[in-house]
């Protein structure tokens, strides 16, 4: 049976307590949780379980997963060393009607305010099922991370708007990039071309590089 979503940060810390230890694997046959055979195909999986153990809410919409709380979920996967093994997807990164759009109104920093972060080991040779939770925690940016965030938003976002999108790659920005995002290279979408036209593109993503969550892990466990 699905948790009913969490009324509280304390109700939702002990949840997440709960599963420290555990593997992926553990944590889908105590709830009954379909599991698939391969997760190469299915990469949204450990996402999707972690979400329905804890109770968010918000599904694909643009707001935090635990809509009530204000705080959105992340998973990260890490290595033995407690490094980041991959950037971390924030959201959909919007491509037409962005003049007038501001930094403290956008949902990348609605998502950012307040996160909950689950360390996952997940080096390679640890097949996927077993693959132990770490201790999630709660972050919220202190003022220099928001700056820097703010920065790489307003600086991709002011590309987008001029029109110069192809531009954009995953070596702007200091701490947050935006890169494609799409099962296949057919899966286009319109954006604003360099002389106001609409054009065909991909689909763009805003992630955050390894070299910002590896701070947040570093600061939280002293590693």
């Amino acid at each position: 049976m699905r948790p009913d979503k969490p009324h509280s940060i304390e109700q939702l810390m002990r949840r997440v307590n709960s599963i420290a230890g555990m593997t992926l694997g553990q944590l889908a046959q105590q709830y009954q949780f379909k599991t698939p055979d391969d997760l190469l195909r299915e990469k949204g999986w450990i996402g999707q379980l972690i979400e329905y153990v804890l109770g968010a809410t918000a599904g694909s919409k643009p707001t935090p997963d635990f809509e009530e709380l204000g705080i959105e979920l992340k998973t990260l996967p890490i290595s033995y060393q407690g490094k980041p093994l991959e950037t971390t997807f924030v959201s959909v990164t919007p491509l037409l009607n962005v003049t007038g759009m501001h930094w403290q109104t956008s949902t990348v920093r609605k998502k950012l305010n307040h996160v909950l972060w689950l360390p996952i080991l997940s080096e390679r040779n640890i097949a996927p099922f077993d693959r132990p939770i770490g201790s999630g925690f709660l972050w919220q940016p202190s003022p220099r991370q928001d700056a820097q965030l703010q920065r790489d938003w307003e600086e991709q976002m002011e590309l987008i708007a001029l029109g110069r999108v192809d531009e954009i790659s995953g070596h702007l920005g200091d701490v947050m990039q935006i890169r494609p995002k799409a099962a296949n290279s057919k899966a286009l979408t319109d954006a604003i071309g360099p002389n106001g036209q609409i054009i065909k593109t991909l689909p763009r993503g805003f992630y955050l590089k390894t070299s910002f969550t590896g701070e947040i892990l570093k600061r939280q466990f002293q590693l």
